[in-house]
């Protein structure tokens, strides 16, 4: 085990957790929790949305993705992922922000009711399940590889879940907002030193971009047949679109000081991660170069160990403190958010629902054991997937939310005939199609993608459900010209 290296490290996560306990101070409500008081400037707001999708897999699952199958293999993540910010800031960003809401759940419950409500906060809570996991997942890879595998997987998960648990649960929304500026500078920072190291090593960046080049790894579009264009684009809607019925891309748009903030820091922030994820991809490219065959070894057994192997074996102890700081920073920045966020919609759109009498400190105390709660409950499920991708846990998170809460959502905003008994319908065909193509079910998944046939099947049931006789009260019949007013501040 290198101790310098191992001290660093385990410094960086102390000096962030005290941080979090510093804003842990300035939490009186759940506003302040959940939202950090709806204060926060252009520059922050453009780091922690930025932050939302920098995380593990964007510094080691999709640089794994792009050595593999070039360009086309990544469409899901960065280029959906990075779209869905600059979608969210350009059309969703404004109205939202002036509806005053704590959570997105609570769009549904005002636009369609109570029983929509709870649907569509369900399945954006479960959707988190392997986006969560596959943080802890990279945590623990982390401080396997940093102890030379003297520290387990199993340990190294456990140890990264309560160091963040930590900071998450005192300072809340305002804790991840301040780690999250300060992390995403030592990511940048980090990153771009390693990648002009990287260059230097392999020879200088033409020979980087040669051999991907030589490799076809540049080739983003898919074979000309039915089939290929519809798992393409299917892949692309996945988080392009499933990500935008998402708490914590929410919570950021909602935490800025006015609409025009939330609008440009999404936009912004979406634009910078297309463009910054490509910096991992070159260092893996790079490493590809230096290390030949030895690349093929590795990847022979996990593709993802292929980056911190690199930066282990081959560069100085400052790149190594340089890339593990970068590293932590972009999958604990991740991970605090996706730990907060269904915590948050399942105290305001569930557990309030059960008990509506709840005083404004009862929900804050609820929010803060929920995530203590979720964050156990995802540990184990992220050692019970243990070997599935990074890459994959976070690609198939999203297919819930594409096909159940996608559809109500922007119906809801711009199609003023939309109604609840669309919205159950649009659900219903929605995720019953898309479990139809399940491989345990029947074959169709391998013809066509379900998320796609599950999202065409939500539009066509918005659309017949509203437009047909009603036998579910409207609600948006009596609410939706009406000013809109949160259940907590």
């Amino acid at each position: 085990m290198n101790w310098t290296l191992f001290i660093f490290v385990i410094a960086y996560l102390l000096g962030t957790l005290m941080i979090g306990v510093w804003a842990g101070r300035h939490i009186k409500t759940t506003s302040d929790f959940a939202l950090a008081g709806r204060n926060l400037p252009l520059v922050m707001i453009i780091t922690t949305t930025f932050a939302t999708w920098f995380g593990a897999e964007t510094v080691m699952g999709i640089p794994a993705k792009f050595v593999q199958g070039g360009l086309n293999a990544i469409i899901e993540d960065p280029f959906g992922a990075g779209t869905c910010l600059i979608l969210v800031g350009a059309f969703f960003a404004a109205k939202l922000y002036r509806m005053n809401l704590l959570t997105i759940g609570d769009f549904y419950r005002q636009r369609y009711g109570k029983g929509i409500e709870v649907f569509c906060s369900v399945a954006i809570i479960l959707s988190y399940l392997g986006w969560v996991a596959a943080q802890i997942t990279a945590l623990g890879l982390v401080f396997n590889v940093l102890s030379g595998g003297e520290i387990s997987k199993e340990i190294g998960m456990i140890i990264g879940t309560v160091a963040v648990l930590i900071y998450v649960v005192v300072g809340g929304f305002l804790a991840v907002a301040w780690t999250d500026f300060i992390q995403m500078i030592v990511l940048v920072v980090g990153l771009s030193i390693i990648a002009f190291f990287a260059a230097d090593m392999a020879g200088g960046a033409g020979k980087v971009v040669a051999l991907a080049s030589s490799q076809d790894m540049f080739r983003i579009w898919p074979e000309p047949s039915f089939k290929d264009i519809a798992f393409f684009i299917a892949a692309g809607l996945t988080m392009m679109l499933g990500s935008i019925p998402q708490q914590d891309v929410f919570q950021r748009v909602m935490s800025a000081k006015d609409a025009r903030t939330a609008q440009r820091g999404a936009m912004i922030g979406g634009a910078a991660y297309i463009a910054f994820a490509f910096v991992p991809m070159f260092i893996v490219t790079a490493a590809v170069v230096v290390m030949g065959d030895d690349v093929l070894k590795l990847a022979a057994n996990d593709y993802q160990k292929v980056l911190p192997t690199f930066i282990m074996g081959h560069m100085p102890l400052v790149m190594q403190i340089l890339f593990f700081g970068a590293l932590l920073s972009a999958i604990k920045s991740t991970s605090s958010a996706t730990l907060l966020a269904p915590s948050t919609s399942f105290v305001e759109n569930i557990l309030k629902n059960l008990y509506p009498t709840m005083t404004d400190r009862q929900l804050l105390i609820s929010m803060r054991t929920t995530i203590l709660i979720f964050a156990i409950s995802v540990l184990f499920y992220a050692m019970y997937m243990d070997g599935t991708p990074i890459y994959e846990l976070v690609s198939g998170a999203y297919q819930v939310t594409l096909v159940g809460a996608f559809t109500p959502l922007v119906m809801g905003l711009y199609w003023p005939r939309a109604t609840t008994q669309g919205a159950a319908l649009s659900i219903l065909l929605g995720i019953a199609t898309w479990v139809l193509f399940f491989p345990q079910i029947s074959g169709w998944g391998e013809v066509f993608p379900g998320q796609l046939a599950g999202l065409l099947a939500a539009l066509v049931g918005m659309v017949l459900g509203s437009l047909l006789p009603q036998w579910l009260p409207n609600h948006s019949a009596h609410t939706h010209h009406l000013p809109p007013q949160p259940r907590s501040v």
